[in-house]
């Protein structure tokens, strides 16, 4: 580790002796966390491999993680599900106050 250290960003910086050991301890934690996570939602989908599909899902679903890795993109992973909740009201409800109402938006009253 202390090696990637000086070839990284921290090249022109003195590196005290245990900041490896503690950069290693880190890394440790981090890949525990992620493995737990995705072997947790490997077996909700009754799998025994986990796959790049289970850790997007598993970073996805822990606030920390999700704010971590927020710009990393996971090959093979797809996409969070998420479906707006406009779209599983009922047909009649439907209407661009509902629509706006739901966005969060304001609708312009009649008259302004």
């Amino acid at each position: 580790v202390l090696r990637f250290m000086r070839a990284g960003p921290f090249f022109k910086y003195r590196i005290a002796a245990g900041a490896p050991v503690y950069m290693a301890a880190v890394m440790e934690y981090l890949c525990a966390e992620v493995l737990e996570l995705a072997g947790n939602a490997s077996r909700d989908h009754k799998k025994k491999r986990i796959v790049p599909r289970h850790i997007l899902l598993a970073v996805g679903h822990d606030e920390e993680l999700h704010k971590l890795l927020k710009n990393v993109t996971i090959p093979s992973g797809g996409v969070i599900p998420n479906i707006n909740p406009v779209l599983l009201q009922k047909k009649a409800n439907f209407t661009k106050k509902a629509i706006a109402a739901a966005n969060g938006l304001g609708f312009p009253k009649e008259g302004e």
